[in-house]
């Protein structure tokens, strides 16, 4: 039998929300341009049905799909700023207490017992 992605069936309220909002500019994105779901799926190479799941936000729906309709919107950019490790806050931070931490070389003796 094959496990079922809990994630899948019931993601975090916040990345369910995100993933609906998402979906919703995408949707935008492609009436403005005054494309249909078969255009936008064809620009892109894949089916009218991965469209239509990723402009309803469906959990499911592989990043590939998002970034692609992002790429054929001209909206890409952002997405490569995601993660990006000097807008990390908390990663910079934890890092920089780290090798606070680490004050004398490894080896040395101390006093510290």
């Amino acid at each position: 039998m094959v496990a079922r992605n809990k994630l899948l069936e019931a993601p975090p309220y916040a990345v369910e929300q995100a993933l609906k909002k998402v979906g919703r500019n995408l949707r935008l994105a492609r009436l403005r341009r005054r494309q249909t779901i078969e255009e936008a799926a064809k620009r892109i190479g894949t089916g009218s049905r991965a469209i239509r799941d990723a402009e309803s936000g469906k959990a499911s729906t592989g990043v590939a799909v998002y970034a692609a309709l992002l790429w054929a919107y001209d909206l890409l950019s952002p997405l490569e700023k995601l993660a990006d490790p000097l807008a990390d806050k908390e990663g910079l931070a934890l890092a920089s207490a780290k090798e606070g931490k680490r004050a004398h070389k490894s080896g040395d003796l101390d006093n510290e017992f």
